[in-house]
């Protein structure tokens, strides 16, 4: 299966920053970069342990459950929402792999747990275009 940018921007990214309550255009252009163009250095990192396509690590993965998501029930119960009932349950750390938007979910919150902004992104949310 061939993937291109433009499909994963609109097919991936936009739906699940959406579906978050957390889109902006400058959002969704930094996550894509962090995939398409996985930095030396950083949070995404292109790096061997790393899983799927932010390249998350299974420690990274359990930090922003246990210490983060544990303290935000509603946005765990959307985060949760994005993800295989049974697989999450057996090996949570393949669904980096195998589900996009649970990934791409995990990597916007390590990003915002991080710091927040990319270097043009506003704290507000913009109006979502058709």
């Amino acid at each position: 299966m061939y993937v291109t940018a433009e499909h994963l921007r609109e097919q991936v990214i936009r739906p699940t920053l959406r579906y978050l309550d957390v889109w902006t255009v400058e959002y969704e252009d930094f996550l894509l970069q962090s995939a398409i163009t996985a930095p030396d250095l950083g949070l995404f990192s292109a790096r061997n342990s790393g899983l799927g396509l932010f390249h998350i690590t299974a420690a990274q993965h359990r930090d922003i459950w246990d210490r983060y998501l544990a303290f935000k029930p509603e946005l765990a119960s959307r985060v949760r929402g994005l993800a295989s009932q049974r697989a999450f349950l057996s090996d949570p750390d393949s669904e980096l792999q195998t589900n996009l938007s649970y990934c791409t979910a995990i990597a916007w919150l390590l990003h915002q747990r991080a710091g927040g902004t990319t270097a043009a992104a506003p704290r507000r949310k913009v109006a979502a275009t058709a």
